[in-house]
């Protein structure tokens, strides 16, 4: 048994149990690929795929209850060399980071630079990107640290942490008639076209909640992941602009007004996702802080890795 037969166990799953696609992530062939599965159930002594011929199906029951134990090897292994790199390189490495483009645009420049100042010399990579792929990116290994205020907190196989708290604004054009409209209500948003997040992103759930709550249909006519994006269409005069607050800025967005809405919407907890078991660099800690001072590196590291199971 290697590290990368358990390797090809874990890609296989991941690439739905297609060879091809295997082979190509992992820089092999096909054939070699399919020895290496064909070794390992021969060394186990059990099938771990449900085959139709040459084509791999599933996981047979033994292939379940291995491939968690897989991950955790396979995780392991990658501790073990962040730990080496921890030592030996205590100022220098690499953080990858998987978060919306509200919270890179929005909450994370202050956080970044004062990260950055302290850690000149550690590579800083932002991934742009929905909640779903960031819960990917965290499971795959291909990022340390996941920011989004939807999917971080239900998921078992991640720790969460509470960031900051949020809400949504009503933004219109400085001329619209809705400024005039006091005390503002969903009905009277209603009467307008509506502009605002695809579904599924920057707490676009709180706003359909909010308006089935007052028995109100929006005529939402246009959506964006992007609240530049949603402004720039607002300033058009194509709709009532939703958006997250702190996306306004009156210096900036000259052409449009923020709308008084205190109660309108609920608040939003952006969350900071790590994947369990994942050691983290020093600096990963560090930026964590950075973002959540209210937490201390042994409340970061116990809940990721207790401390029983430290490397």
């Amino acid at each position: 048994m290697n590290l990368q037969q358990l390797r090809i166990v874990r890609e296989t799953v991941r690439r739905n149990f297609n060879l091809t696609e295997v082979a190509n992530a992992l820089y092999t062939a096909q054939s070699g690929v399919s020895k290496h599965i064909k070794d390992l159930e021969d060394e186990l002594g059990m099938e771990l795929f449900v085959r139709r011929g040459k084509r791999l199906l599933g996981l047979t029951e033994p292939g379940k209850e291995l491939l968690p134990i897989v991950e955790r090897i396979l995780i392991d292994t990658q501790n073990i060399k962040h730990l080496g790199e921890q030592f030996a390189q205590q100022d220098t490495g690499h953080l990858a980071i998987a978060t919306t483009h509200t919270q890179a645009r929005y909450a994370l420049p202050a956080v970044v630079t004062r990260f950055k100042q302290a850690f000149p010399k550690v590579y800083l990579e932002l991934h742009e990107c929905g909640p779903g792929e960031i819960v990917s990116l965290l499971r795959d290994g291909q990022v340390d640290i996941g920011i989004a205020t939807e999917a971080l907190g239900s998921e078992e196989d991640l720790v969460s942490f509470p960031y900051y708290r949020w809400k949504h604004a009503v933004i219109v054009p400085t001329t619209h008639p809705l400024t005039d409209v006091s005390p503002l209500i969903l009905s009277a948003i209603a009467d307008y076209p509506i502009i605002t997040y695809y579904p599924g992103n920057t707490g676009r759930a709180r706003i359909d909640a909010a308006f089935a709550r007052a028995g109100v249909v929006p005529d939402i006519v246009m959506s964006a992941l992007d609240a530049d994006v949603i402004k720039a269409y607002v300033e058009l005069g194509m709709g009532v602009g939703i958006i997250a607050a702190m996306a306004f800025n009156p210096a900036r967005d000259g052409g449009l007004c923020l709308l008084d809405t205190p109660d309108m919407f609920e608040v939003n907890t952006a969350r900071l996702g790590l994947r369990r078991g994942h050691y983290l660099r020093d600096y990963a800690v560090r930026f964590i802080l950075e973002c959540a001072p209210a937490l201390t590196a042994e409340q970061i590291k116990d809940a990721v890795f207790p401390k029983a199971a430290l490397p």
